[in-house]
């Protein structure tokens, strides 16, 4: 009777946080390793969080799979020699590995308030799985660990394997994985790796750090760029964001996209500049409180340069406007993360989310970022649409109003997540 009446009893606190929205005011927990963070967030959890990490380190069935794959990372280095496809053979995630601890992870939500205590205070206030919000938890917490460890496994695909990524032109592999020394490099990852996971207990660790080491050898370390904003880049603006009475203003910010330039000595485009420069009037008439800039190093492959910083000069340097009303948003790479990256950032800055923006940029892309082809682009990369249209003001300026789905995270771009 008693089991009867407690099954009963999780099933309805189950219902009860099923569907609930992310929180404005919750603080993500992070590493000092961002990519880490923001591509592998419920393992950032998992290792962050002491009561967590100690019931995941100490589970038998979980540390036996830390132990596999740092056996195998052993192992690799004696055997794999110049076969390169080797060391990377079983350190990914298997599709029965992923089942089957997913299965684990929802036995031991079952018995342990730790894991309970996750999903409540973090994974559903953070936002970064949304798309599974109206799952039960114990489901959701699956379905997290199943994006996590299909981001990893993408990573290696792409920083290791060489697996054509989204947009080859300008997030492909560094190395030419045909050649004869690819092999030694993989061997040296290997090595380091091992060094340091050799006493990890955390069963994803192994697979996870391999992969933040092949995200770095290739330089493709952008999604902690900047980091933390809040307190370096964006810190004037940010400090500024709980003086503003928004009644006194008809939009939140004004979104400026980035225009990358071909030539690889060249810091902002033709482009960039005239998008920035009607901005600078817009904000001038009073209509925002600040000004946002958005992209990063994108454009040509491997650029120095990144698109908003370079923006954020030209405001400041050319146009004059104050750093406390800029907000540099450096780390989107498609027009579809400008306006995704720009809500999170509303979002998480605690600014009003009902309140529109406007994008400001050259009659093409303002067009395109209306159009419902922009909208089924993002369903198709993203899963779902980061904002919602408002009403047309010009030929270069649109309204939108920022959505909370923006939140979850973006499994296949290691880059910008």
């Amino acid at each position: 009777m008693k089991t009867s009446l407690w099954i009963s009893l999780l099933f309805v606190c189950n219902n009860l946080l099923a569907g609930q929205p992310p929180v404005q005011h919750y603080s993500q927990i992070k590493t000092d390793r961002y990519v880490q963070s923001k591509n592998y967030y419920l393992l950032t959890l998992f290792q962050q969080l002491p009561d967590l990490n100690k019931l995941l380190s100490d589970d038998k069935e979980l540390l036996t799979m830390a132990v596999a794959k740092r056996n195998y990372l052993s192992s690799s280095l004696k055997n794999c020699g110049t076969i390169g496809s080797c060391y990377l053979e079983k350190i990914k995630f298997s599709l029965a590995e992923i089942e089957n601890i997913g299965k684990r992870l929802k036995d031991l939500y079952t018995y342990h308030n730790e894991l309970k205590v996750l999903v409540q205070n973090h994974l559903i206030p953070s936002g970064c799985y949304s798309m599974f919000e109206d799952l039960s938890p114990q489901e959701m917490l699956e379905k997290a660990w199943e994006q996590d460890a299909g981001a990893i496994n993408y990573a290696l695909e792409v920083y290791a394997e060489g697996k054509s990524p989204n947009y080859p032109k300008i997030d492909s592999i560094s190395f030419n994985v045909n050649f004869k020394l690819y092999p030694s490099l993989l061997y040296d990852c290997t090595n380091t790796v091992l060094e340091e996971v050799k006493n990890e207990r955390l069963f994803f660790m192994p697979t996870m750090d391999y992969a933040l080491q092949a995200i770095e050898i290739n330089d493709r370390n952008r999604a902690s760029d900047y980091e933390p904003m809040e307190s370096t880049c964006n810190k004037a603006a940010f400090d500024r964001v709980n003086t503003i009475n928004w009644s006194d203003f008809a939009y939140t910010l004004i979104l400026v996209p980035g225009a990358g330039p071909e030539d690889r000595e060249e810091p902002l485009s033709a482009t960039g500049k005239l998008r920035c420069r009607v901005a600078a009037c817009r904000w001038e008439e009073g209509i925002a409180p600040f000004i946002m800039v958005s992209g990063g190093k994108v454009h040509p492959y491997k650029t120095k340069y990144c698109e908003a910083e370079e923006m954020k000069k030209y405001l400041t340097g050319t146009m004059n406007i104050p750093e406390s009303a800029i907000i540099i948003e450096p780390h989107a790479r498609h027009t579809s993360t400008n306006m995704r990256n720009c809500a999170r950032i509303v979002f998480r800055y605690s600014m009003p989310m009902d309140k529109p923006c406007i994008t400001s940029t050259t009659k093409s892309q303002s067009f395109y970022i209306t159009n419902e082809v922009m909208q089924q682009r993002c369903i198709k990369e993203l899963g779902y649409t980061p904002y919602r249209n408002g009403n047309r003001l010009s030929e270069t300026e649109a309204e939108f109003y920022p959505l909370v789905t923006s939140l979850q995270i973006d499994a296949d771009e290691p880059m910008d997540p």
